[in-house]
């Protein structure tokens, strides 16, 4: 069959702004970010609607700081309405990669040490199967003098030897090529040979998740958690694979713990939410989702969708029309803003 190639789409988009949440040492040493996300469409034809992918590069730029600079991020990709599809480990200028995706709408989040720094949205849509690329570049700068200092969580730390750092190294250079299985194998020897290493376990359960493998990324996570309780990562994480699990009291369990040892985490906030309205507990939901929003109106915007559909559930009308304004005032740009005002126009509270 003749490969009909199309031609190549680019637009670029920029955002640059200073990081001020509470982050690991271990990945920053007083560092703020800057962050341009370049999207670039490579399309082509050859197959059956679906089955897309999406990837991209991730660039980061070190020359502009001293500090200690963060060996690995999380990219995560999320449905329209929030949902968590997939996430991925990455190694600094590595490459993600998700397979096998449907035309619909999506969002690319990155998150260094659970801590959100950029997010944009892809919108995966072509007759035949396709490859569609969204780069991201960071730039890593020491923070100026009057910025605001950063609160580091010394139990967050973790000093593995010469030999594991390596090992660590090379299982999320696998990870990136999507050689997942290595890196099941490489983190497995660095927890036998240090069973303390609560963040190689993390990672360890993260690969399990990016296979699907819910059950044994849960177990994991655990291991995670019985050498460091509090780590804030691995219960978050956790939270997350059991509500995909649908055991929403036991991912209400771990995300309130995650709240309370990282009040200041919108994703701890969120899922919290989450976890509750899945529970059918929309009430409990409420003041989370706030708090998250009120932590990273932009990143944390599509709460206000969450909530704006349990207002509506419930048929407080003028209410779920006050957090659709409050989302478009965040994401003006809203594919579906047509249908949004509609709604607004005519449930909005004069």
């Amino acid at each position: 069959m003749k490969l009909l190639r199309l031609p190549r789409f680019i637009r670029t988009t920029s955002l640059r702004f200073e990081a001020d949440s509470s982050l690991r040492q271990r990945a920053f040493s007083t560092c703020c970010l800057a962050v341009c996300l370049v999207l670039l469409f490579a399309i082509s034809v050859g197959g059956q609607a679906g089955g897309h992918t999406l990837f991209g590069d991730i660039k980061v730029d070190e020359s502009q700081t001293s500090g200690l600079h963060p060996l690995s991020l999380q990219v995560l990709l999320y449905a329209e309405d929030g949902r968590l599809l997939n996430q991925q480990t990455v190694p600094s200028n590595g490459r993600y990669r998700f397979l096998d995706l449907r035309d619909g709408r999506y969002q690319v989040a990155v998150e260094v040490e659970n801590v959100e720094v950029a997010r944009v949205r892809v919108f995966v849509s072509a007759p035949f199967k396709t490859d569609f690329r969204q780069d991201l570049e960071f730039q890593w700068r020491d923070k100026s003098a009057n910025a605001r200092a950063e609160v580091l969580s010394a139990a967050d730390l973790y000093s593995r030897s010469t030999a594991n750092a390596d090992l660590f190294r090379k299982a999320a250079n696998a990870s990136e090529k999507r050689k997942l299985a290595e890196a099941i194998s490489l983190l497995r020897t660095i927890v036998e040979t240090d069973p303390k290493d609560f963040p190689a376990w993390t990672e360890l359960g993260t690969m399990y998740f990016i296979q699907k493998n819910f059950e044994e990324a849960e177990n994991t996570f655990a291991e995670a958690l019985k050498r460091n309780p509090d780590y804030a990562v691995a219960l978050i994480s956790l939270g997350r694979v059991r509500i995909v699990r649908k055991n929403f009291n036991g991912a209400i369990e771990v995300l309130s713990h995650a709240v309370q040892v990282r009040p200041a985490s919108p994703q701890a906030n969120y899922f919290l939410g989450e976890a509750y309205l899945q529970a059918k507990l929309g009430s409990k939901a409420v003041p989370f989702l706030y708090e998250a929003i009120k932590l990273d109106p932009v990143g944390m915007a599509e709460a206000h969708l969450r909530l704006a559909a349990l207002y509506n559930a419930r048929d407080m009308k003028d209410k779920a029309a006050a957090e659709y304004e409050a989302f478009l005032r965040q994401r003006p740009d809203y594919p579906y803003k047509k249908k949004l005002k509609e709604y607004i126009a005519a449930n909005k509270k004069l």
